[in-house]
């Protein structure tokens, strides 16, 4: 059985090259052709797997919202009963994506607005609920502390963990030994 991870196919290459061209240059600095110039076609070719930019971008940013909970509900029912495990693996979790997946932080950030508003809703109703997952597993670990308190430093965590696109290089262990301690130690401050 081979462990080697499949290859992408033509529309995650598209969506990788969109992804990082729209957070190295802004999605309205970035031309069809261009997208089809990193990833080896004509920008017209791009219409057989995409709509358009605007299609592109939508399925970057509803995606990684619609992985982000999927990936959290697995983890939460992974180490179910046991809300330390729980919480690290949702901590684990995020770390990867937020080191693996800077330009759709990024992405995220400067063009959300860009979305049409039925997608806009989508990614924070999504969003909205990947929050209630970690609300529920602190509540769980700090059951004293108020869920309006708990949901700040959720977001506050977010906040933390959401930064990397703004981090120096240190080199990816060392980032995520330092994230995690960054973050346990946020969540500890809850019952301090």
């Amino acid at each position: 059985m081979s462990t080697r991870a499949a290859a992408p196919t033509r529309r995650e290459q598209i969506l990788s090259e969109a992804a990082r061209l729209f957070a190295a240059r802004g999605f309205h600095g970035v031309g069809v052709d261009e997208i089809g110039a990193a990833v080896g076609i004509s920008g017209p070719g791009l219409y057989r797997h995409f709509a358009g930019k605007d299609a592109m971008l939508a399925e970057l940013l509803v995606g990684i919202s619609e992985r982000l909970l999927t990936g959290g509900r697995h983890r939460v029912a992974e180490a179910a009963g046991d809300p330390a495990r729980v919480l690290s693996s949702l901590v684990d979790g995020h770390i990867d994506f937020a080191l693996d997946d800077r330009a759709l932080i990024t992405l995220h950030d400067r063009e959300l607005d860009r979305l049409r508003e039925a997608d806009r809703k989508l990614v924070r109703q999504l969003q909205r609920q990947y929050v209630e997952l970690w609300v529920e597993v602190v509540r769980e670990l700090h059951p004293q502390v108020a869920e309006a308190e708990v949901r700040v430093a959720v977001h506050a965590v977010f906040g933390l963990l959401n930064s990397t696109p703004h981090l120096a290089a240190l080199g990816r262990e060392a980032v995520e030994s330092l994230l995690r301690r960054l973050v346990h130690g946020a969540f500890g401050a809850l019952s301090a």
